[in-house]
């Protein structure tokens, strides 16, 4: 019998949450997000699930596009960082990618480049975010001169990143949003602003394009939980089985440095995944997994292939129970992983996109005549 870690990942769940960012956001396009892999759940997969329901796809670099284009996937893809040197340009062409320019030299490789056909292109402003991006008035210039060069760009869209946009106070988010639509009114630009917060939390910024990204695999990006958030549906649900059980007395230390010691008599599951697996070494004792769909927590310090949970609570659990680490139990009870995430002292995006390859996905559903609400 195989190793019982699996990461179970609900394609009809990624469908129905991309037609969530598309109802609310009914006069923009959504471009689905799938860098790192799909958020660790799998580009391809993903793509496949959701490619009769997209404008366009987005990802990181032109490797993860390569990715996509060999699988068979024809639908538009998005170099959200653009090009990492010109040399890409040929094949930034010939796998009619569209491409973000954030730099001067990103502008004059395109300008002094011969497409077969234009490239669609976002300029990508600095409107707050201080990592990628023009200068509002250096976007302005460098505006002008994309759109002077029709041979060499086309579909010109001006992008942005909201730095807060996930936070309850709104104000950094409001100062971004007024500056970057001062620049596109000025220009008379399309725009691309939206990430997942902003979708689900910021209808004044939807524009023409949204990018929603970590909610389309359930994760609630938001400080304060909306209704719409709330409506996310969990697609991975990584999964494994008690391999062994131990009756301890009190005082006893468990795992490595005896971080966790028994209150008293104690039953102690040791559960195939550790951080080798990429589940979080940083989960301190207390962090919640289900076992057979009921409440139960981690006790004692992750290692590299196992952990330790508590059981003593749990007298019918033994050696076979289900362990959910984080998503949906076969019995139907729900653990977040965001709520999985604040007790690692991270975010969601990490333990999703920490789930090793060793881990094997198995996917369920997605296909256009699947249910998607």
């Amino acid at each position: 019998m195989a190793r019982p870690l699996i990461a179970h990942i609900d394609l009809d769940a990624l469908r129905h949450n991309y037609r969530l960012a598309q109802e609310l956001a009914p006069g923009s396009r959504s471009v689905a997000v799938l860098k790192a892999d799909a958020y660790g759940h799998g580009a391809v997969a993903c793509a496949k699930a959701l490619e009769d329901l997209v404008p366009a796809f987005a990802v990181a670099a032109i490797e993860e596009a390569v990715t996509l284009r060999d699988a068979g996937i024809a639908t538009p893809i998005v170099l959200l960082e653009g090009i990492f040197s010109a040399d890409e340009l040929p094949q930034v062409d010939a796998l009619g990618l569209s491409m973000t320019l954030h730099s001067d030299w990103q502008l004059e490789a395109v300008l002094a480049f011969t497409p077969r056909r234009p490239i669609p292109t976002w300029l990508k402003v600095d409107s707050g975010m201080h990592r990628l991006g023009y200068s509002p008035a250096a976007a302005e210039v460098a505006w002008q001169r994309l759109a002077a060069q029709p041979r060499c760009v086309t579909d010109l869209h001006l992008m942005s990143h909201f730095a807060t946009a996930d936070l309850a106070d709104i104000g950094y988010f409001s100062r971004q949003h007024r500056l970057v639509m001062a620049l596109a009114e000025r220009l008379g630009a399309p725009t691309c602003l939206a990430n997942s917060p902003a979708v689900l939390a910021h209808p004044e910024a939807h524009g023409d394009y949204n990018r929603p990204g970590v909610m389309l695999y359930g994760s609630d990006p938001l400080e304060l939980s909306c209704e719409a958030s709330r409506r996310l549906h969990p697609v991975m649900s990584l999964t494994s089985e008690i391999i062994a059980v131990r009756e301890l007395s009190p005082g006893e230390p468990v795992g490595y440095g005896g971080r966790f010691t028994t209150a008293g008599p104690s039953r102690i599951g040791v559960v195939a995944c550790g951080y080798g697996d990429g589940y979080d070494r940083h989960a301190v004792d207390g962090t919640p997994v289900l076992v057979d769909g009921k409440p139960s927590v981690i006790a004692g310090k992750v290692s590299m292939d196992m952990m330790t949970v508590d059981l003593t609570d749990l007298p019918e659990a033994g050696i076979g129970s289900e362990v959910v680490l984080w998503g949906v139990s076969r019995h139907g009870a729900l653990l977040s992983v965001d709520d999985v995430a604040r007790y690692c002292d991270t975010i969601s995006y990490t333990l999703l996109t920490g789930v090793l390859p060793r881990v094997p996905r198995r996917y369920v559903g997605g296909s256009a005549s699947s249910p998607v609400d």
